[in-house]
């Protein structure tokens, strides 16, 4: 059993970009933040207007998880949040000058890169975890997912997709440490097939082969891959990123079958309107998983 303190980054890191489906320009900073702030976005082209990134300004969820507090909004939101997650840092405010987080090279590894190449710091507060204390699931037809009791933050994801992709799953613990190498760099992927219905839908306006695994005619048309199993790690970066919402890193098991950001996010809601269903523990219980 390990006790951690939290950590923040050891200083500001700029990014910029486009966003996916808005197709706008974006220039982005993630700025040190003082130890129990979490994870808040700021708008400077709002007045630097704050939205902090917990499940109750979940707003918009279907293609990408965006966060809206007072009608101001905050778009893909999921990368960069699994990122900070993922390489363990709790507080960090992210200015940003446009309503869309931009989408860089698909994946997390950009963030990931720049993190291990400045550092992060720890903190003096102790770092709090959300420890899973019983089962707590949601279903949608085929789709499911759940989160159990458990050691580590272990996550069993399981997809199904059209060829080339069919069913891949992916077994791992975030607590490995292994996130930067196993997750990260797995790239978000759409189906050609699917472009004119997404752009009538006024999303993917940014979406180029640089930024996303293009699948057409049942292949791949911008290989390689980089993970023989590439499209399932996305599957999972993008639910670190949304569990992310819950406000802390989470102890526990989590289980999803053919789920989505819709369901990711469902679950995060489910969690915080059931205290039973947690408790706040400084003190981490790691196990090691296979992966």
């Amino acid at each position: 059993m390990t006790a951690h303190t939290e950590q923040t980054l050891v200083e500001p890191l700029s990014f910029a970009g486009v966003g996916l489906h808005s197709g706008a320009e974006v220039q982005m900073r993630l700025i040190p933040a003082a130890a129990g702030s979490g994870i808040v976005f700021r708008r400077t082209d709002l007045d630097n207007f704050e939205i902090p990134a917990i499940g109750r300004n979940v707003a918009k969820v279907s293609y990408a998880t965006s966060l809206m507090r007072q009608g101001v909004l905050i778009s893909t939101t999921e990368h960069l949040l699994s990122a900070l997650i993922g390489y363990g840092v709790d507080n960090v405010i992210v200015e940003i000058d446009n309503l869309e987080v931009p989408i860089l090279d698909g994946s997390a590894l950009p963030y990931i890169d720049a993190i291990e190449a400045t550092g992060v710091k720890k903190q003096r507060r102790r770092r709090e975890y959300l420890k899973i204390l019983k089962d707590v699931e949601v279903q949608d037809g085929g789709k499911f997912i759940g989160v159990y009791p458990g050691m580590g933050y272990q996550i069993d994801y399981t997809i199904d997709f059209p060829a080339p992709i069919g069913r891949e799953r992916f077994l791992g613990d975030l607590e490995t440490g292994a996130y930067a190498s196993l997750i990260a760099p797995a790239r978000t992927f759409g189906f050609r097939e699917d472009e004119p219905m997404l752009r009538d839908m006024g999303l993917i306006r940014g979406a180029t082969d640089a930024c996303a695994i293009i699948i057409g005619g049942g292949a791949v048309q911008n290989g390689p891959l980089r993970f023989e199993d590439e499209f399932v790690r996305h599957k999972v970066l993008d639910l670190i990123g949304d569990l992310a919402l819950a406000g802390r890193r989470i102890q526990g098991r989590v289980v999803a079958e053919r789920a989505g950001h819709a369901m990711h996010t469902a679950l995060v809601s489910r969690l915080m309107k059931d205290r039973s269903a947690w408790e706040l523990a400084p003190v981490f219980e790691e196990e090691a998983v296979a992966v």
